[in-house]
């Protein structure tokens, strides 16, 4: 769901940020994926990083900030929330703007298209056409976003009326964001070549 943290997040090398991107998409034993090396890098930060949310404390803050209903899918209220903060303050976490950035990922998603999970080839000309990676900067996009995720699961759920939650605790899931980037990057750092399942 945090398609921009994750690129955010990821080795630079082109093939790698695909793999990040794919990660929600492509499950199963990685060794037997058929992507090549670069790709397989990118989709093993992407799982990664989806580990160290488990045991990140600001994400843990983040989710004891939302109400206590919307159960399991407080993570992914966060996921969402984390994008728009990120798309909201780029300028503080990169030099290059987040239009060049979102660009450039675009331009991927279009040069490897016959590769991408079958579902991603189905967002991704959503993703472009909607500007995705830059539009999340706006609350009100967010709202939406929430609606969107919500009617694409099959069980009944509340996202739509998280955007609320967004609004009420804005400033302290702010910070848990910028703290949650830089334990993130702290992390994949440490473990280096070894950020890899």
């Amino acid at each position: 769901m945090n398609y921009l943290v994750h690129l955010y997040l990821s080795d630079p090398e082109p093939k790698v940020r695909l793999g990040n991107l794919m990660g929600d998409f492509v499950k199963g034993d990685l060794s037997r994926s058929g992507y090549d090396r670069q790709i397989i890098r990118g989709l093993s930060q992407h799982r990664t990083i989806d580990s160290f949310c488990h045991v990140s404390r600001a994400v843990r803050e983040s989710k004891n900030r939302i109400d206590k209903r919307f159960g399991y899918f407080r993570g992914i209220l966060v996921d969402v929330f984390y994008d728009h903060f990120l798309a909201r303050n780029w300028s503080d976490f990169s030099v290059c703007s987040l239009e060049t950035f979102a660009e450039e990922t675009y331009q991927l998603l279009r040069s490897y298209h016959d590769i991408l999970p079958e579902r991603l080839q189905q967002v991704a000309p959503r993703m472009i056409s909607h500007n995705w990676l830059v539009s999340y900067r706006e609350v009100a996009v967010i709202e939406k976003a929430l609606l969107r995720i919500g009617q694409r699961l099959s069980r009944a759920n509340p996202l739509a009326e998280g955007y609320t939650e967004l609004l009420l605790h804005y400033d302290e899931l702010e910070a848990d964001a910028a703290l949650f980037l830089d334990e993130a990057r702290t992390h994949l750092a440490a473990l280096g070549d070894k950020a890899e399942i």
